[in-house]
């Protein structure tokens, strides 16, 4: 018999968290869906798909760029305080 082993950081019901938080920035940045696929690369459909919540999980380097393309970086911090760690 097979264990499914369920990770507290990734229980969501509907979609990945930082899609919100992604959402939240592009909303305060004013960036249209078309200038975050011009800076991204990401396609305009694989974004509505997010805004919409059709996506459950996007892929890290599509958050990644996208992200980067609204002028932020998504970086692991320590929670008791420790040194910051960017994912390359």
């Amino acid at each position: 018999m097979a264990t499914l082993h369920l990770y507290k950081s990734y229980n969501f019901r509907n979609q990945d968290p930082v899609v919100d938080k992604l959402r939240t920035i592009k909303s305060d940045t004013k960036f249209t869906d078309e200038e975050i696929h011009e800076r991204s690369g990401v396609s305009v459909g694989t974004l509505y798909r997010w805004w919409n919540r059709q996506t459950r999980r996007p892929q890290h380097a599509t958050i990644m760029a996208v992200a980067r393309a609204m002028g932020y970086d998504y970086e692991l911090v320590k929670k008791n305080g420790g040194s910051k760690v960017k994912p390359t």
